[in-house]
């Protein structure tokens, strides 16, 4: 045990060449740069993966079609994009199984931070401590581990947002954004009752049993338009963003206020933008005041993604702060796509500089865990069990996050994101420049690599893209959304724009 902990040290001190996967070496040797310099002299991230996509068939190719074919009998298929082959897989790159490798600018739906196959994830993934996590795994809430404040302590709360010190773990980011609506529905109940200390009535626990008021109480969550909150039962219901994810499945009667759409160049339109902002939060504060069942606290994204990666300014973001605080409402940012880098900031709501932070903050994705931070002691459940799963997350997963944490403040990452952003945005803007008709309402400005258009022939350009060696993603009904790792560089965004022109020219 003491000398695999003392190579572990060793390793970690090396540069991430030097650890990579040695099968990856040398299956890319004939396309894998031999300078460790990547852009303007800055050292390459990731110096061993390919110089570029490679493409060797149509996609999907044979043994994908084969591969896919056998996959259909036993799962669902209909919503593949492409079958992968992780194992050849590296960097910014994702391989098939037809020896196509293409730069991947949509990163398993925004969420893998550092890499595939990234070296130091590797070594924390065969540590000792995670062997113990993944074969022991607690029923945390009963039994955590020795160490779970420690691991809890150095990773996940080490970049907690400003003003939340603690964190309720969880499996995905829909359970994030449910757990956070139970905490703000009980904190909501437990203030009309008179505090913490104030027990429950008979008739609170009997009506609880049958669904029925006051102890299953007409309260609600707003969410707004378009918006995109996951897709379990109680975070459907704040859903907006597509028909397809809510047919069919009985909802609570919620509000939902507008969400700014606003128009494009932003500089062009400064005050018809400002208008439509302020209508938002007009209306917003009317349904805080008159909804049937009072919001016990109001949910957003900082840039809707899935909806169609719609922006607002940051003072709009204040004002709905504001409106939150005057009516005593919670304020739960979803940061489970926008969180941990991808903006040019760790949190994207640290773009909004807020007077005082938010109540509860969900993430998920890039972190490979979930869950959500909070500061108020008041949002913890007065009694144990009420906010409570087998589970309760993953000392496994919060590990690996430990992991991607020191790895992104190793190589700087969130400064990169926020440098390579600028410099694929002004790229983007010279495209936009020559296809008007391709690139459309370009967004994301400041935001790191957070980039979208609108594209009236969105499913085609995604399938073209491919073609010539790019993994592109989409969101809403015609935006292109891109959702590059951290590691993007820009040299990676000379590819995108190199490849992106021949899709438009095409």
């Amino acid at each position: 045990m003491a000398s695999l902990l003392r190579t572990v040290t060793r390793s970690i001190s090396r540069p991430a060449s030097r650890i990579a996967p040695i099968r990856l070496q040398r299956h890319y040797a004939s396309a894998a740069t031999s300078a460790l310099a990547g852009d303007n002299g800055t050292p390459a991230l990731f110096p061993d993966e390919p110089t570029g996509p490679i493409i060797r068939t149509v996609i999907p190719g044979p043994k994908s079609k084969e591969a896919i074919e056998r996959l259909s009998k036993v799962f669902d298929t209909r919503s593949l994009n492409m079958m992968a082959n992780y194992g050849q897989s590296y960097g910014n790159y994702i391989a098939d199984l037809d020896g196509n490798v293409l730069l991947d600018v949509y990163a398993q739906i925004a969420s893998i931070p550092v890499g595939y196959n990234n070296p130091s994830l590797q070594l924390a993934a065969t540590s000792p401590e995670m062997a113990s996590a993944i074969i022991n795994r607690p029923a945390l809430g009963n039994f955590p581990q020795h160490d779970w404040a420690d691991i809890l302590e150095t990773g996940i709360l080490s970049v907690a947002p400003k003003g939340l010190n603690q964190v309720f773990t969880g499996q995905s980011g829909s359970d994030a954004n449910e757990l956070a609506y139970k905490a703000a529905f009980m904190y909501r109940r437990q203030q009309e009752r008179g505090g913490a200390n104030v027990e429950f009535t008979e008739a609170e626990m009997n009506s609880s049993m049958t669904n029925q008021s006051p102890g299953a109480p007409q309260l609600s969550i707003l969410s707004f338009k378009k918006a995109f909150h996951g897709r379990l039962f109680g975070s459907l219901s704040t859903t907006r963003s597509k028909p397809i994810h809510k047919l069919d499945i009985p909802a609570f009667d919620w509000p939902q206020a507008p969400f700014p759409d606003l128009k494009y160049p932003l500089d062009e339109y400064a005050a018809e933008n400002q208008a439509e902002e302020q209508r938002c939060l007009a209306e917003t504060e009317l349904l805080i005041k008159s909804w049937h069942a009072p919001p016990a606290a109001v949910v957003i994204e900082p840039i809707q993604s899935e909806g169609g990666d719609n922006h607002a300014s940051p003072a709009f973001f204040r004002g709905l702060r504001a409106l939150t605080k005057k009516h005593n409402v919670l304020f739960i940012v979803d940061e489970v796509q926008t969180g941990v880098g991808a903006t040019g900031k760790f949190w994207a709501h640290e773009h909004w500089g807020l007077d005082s932070p938010p109540d509860m903050v969900t993430f998920s994705k890039k972190a490979q865990t979930a869950g959500y931070y909070f500061g108020n002691d008041d949002l913890r459940p007065n009694k144990p069990y009420r906010q409570f799963n087998t589970w309760m997350g993953d000392p496994a997963r919060a590990i690996l996050f430990r992991a991607i944490i020191q790895e992104i403040a190793r190589l700087d990452l969130v400064q990169n994101t926020a440098k390579t952003g600028a410099y694929l945005y002004a790229g983007l803007q010279r495209l936009a420049e020559a296809f008007p008709n391709e690139i459309q309402h370009l967004r994301g400005k400041g935001q790191g690599t957070f980039i979208a258009w609108d594209s009236p022939r969105r499913d085609e350009v995604l399938r073209k893209a491919k073609g010539v060696g790019i993994n592109i993603g989409g969101s809403g009904e015609k935006a292109v959304r891109l959702r590059p790792m951290l590691i993007f560089q820009e040299k990676h965004a000379d590819l995108l724009l190199e490849g992106l022109e021949k899709v438009f020219k095409s």
